[in-house]
């Protein structure tokens, strides 16, 4: 496994750190307390490629690697993660569904403009009493008589840019007896006649990323634009959440970073006891744990990287590598950002610093596209076998 950068990747690293630091960051605290959504910043984002790292040139992308795509949502999720999900999910869970399930003409007038920042999009798996067990969803599609088209009922939930998408990718039983395996995917416009935007999600992090429920009541979903096969949603589902559990572990792992790195700046000025806090052995022991977890999931993310794309050559999954870099990447930018607001005391705790935002924002990556508990079970299922 060769985990050397090339020229290549320290160049989209640095183009995205550049843009990070001097676009998104300036923004990030104002977007956050009014949960106002970036369109400015997105936009400017896809003119860069961001918005679509690995999709072919010919639809719209920059062509790069997965290596590529980890680095950069690590950088963008350092000054801000709400900015790091907006791309994740355009990149992971619209984007690689549809290129790898797709047709030509699905990837033509879907992918190209999501991935060049012309428009944006979302995936809709969740229901308010489905999550982790989507055989138990209760939305509907039912194929006309005629066979063109689709009716389309139910309400999905917790949906990242689900308030701004111009479509999304939208799962719904076909036939319920099957219960997963009755599941099919679906490519939705929101402007379609009878989809409606429901509620929007007052969220205690990544706040500038707007999550909303939406309804579908009796939607006409020409055939089409449906993604795969009758009955595969549930496999497109699980193939797609692979790539978006690698996004989500490089943003906790931007997380993590900006959280280690506040609170080393802190701990070399801040005074106490006559002489700065850095030199006490405490902090210093908590500092040298961060930087050691956030390396081991650095490891972790890249390996992931890495086996995705040996997957676009073989065709096969990479499951487990992405739910331990989901877990373990995931649950050390909650642990460094708890010690970050410790180690900066009263300070930590006030949102003149962004380390009470790293704080707020790094819970949400042990919870979607899979909690850590389920992290557990797909990466003991994969070792042993056992269903």
């Amino acid at each position: 496994m060769d985990l050397q950068l090339t020229e290549e990747h320290i160049m989209i690293r640095d183009q995205a750190r550049k843009f990070a630091q001097e676009v998104i960051a300036p923004v990030a605290e104002g977007h956050d307390l009014t949960g106002e959504f970036p369109f400015e910043s997105v936009k400017q984002m896809g003119a860069l490629g961001l918005m679509g790292i690995e999709v072919p040139e010919e639809y719209g992308g920059a062509e790069m690697d997965a290596v590529s795509y980890v680095l950069a949502v690590e950088e963008i999720s350092k000054a801000d993660a709400a900015h790091g999900v907006i791309m994740s999910v355009n990149n992971s869970l619209f984007c690689h569904g549809i290129l790898q399930f797709g047709t030509e003409e699905q990837k033509k007038k879907y992918v190209e403009p999501v991935a060049s920042g012309e428009t944006i999009g979302a995936y809709a798996l969740t229901e308010p009493t489905s999550g982790s067990d989507a055989g138990r969803m209760q939305s509907r599609a039912v194929v006309s008589e005629d066979g063109t088209h689709y009716t389309l009922n139910g309400r999905k939930s917790w949906i990242t840019s689900g308030p701004v998408a111009d479509v999304m990718v939208v799962f719904v039983m076909t036939d319920p007896d099957k219960r997963n395996r009755g599941i099919t995917a679906f490519i939705i416009e929101t402007g379609m006649p009878g989809f409606a935007v429901g509620k929007t999600e007052p969220k205690l992090g990544i706040r500038a990323s707007a999550t909303c429920e939406i309804t579908m009541e009796n939607l006409r979903c020409p055939v089409e634009n449906r993604l795969g096969a009758e009955g595969q949603g549930f496999k497109i589902a699980m193939v797609v959440l692979d790539a978006g559990r690698i996004g989500i572990a490089s943003q906790a792992l931007g997380i993590a970073g900006a959280a280690y790195q506040a609170s080393l700046q802190y701990a070399r000025e801040r005074e106490a006891f006559g002489g700065v806090i850095g030199q006490f052995q405490m902090i210093q022991q908590k500092l040298a744990d961060m930087r050691t977890r956030i390396e081991a999931s650095r490891l972790l993310v890249y390996s992931a990287a890495l086996a995705k794309e040996r997957a676009k050559a073989t065709g096969g999954r990479y499951t487990l590598e992405a739910a331990m870099a989901k877990l373990f990447a995931s649950e050390t930018a909650m642990w460094v950002a708890t010690q970050a607001v410790q180690i900066h005391g009263g300070m930590g705790y006030s949102k003149e610093l962004p380390v009470e935002r790293y704080f707020r924002d790094a819970k949400i990556t042990e919870i979607y596209e899979g909690t850590s508990e389920i992290q557990r079970m797909v990466i003991a299922r994969s070792e042993t076998g056992l269903r």
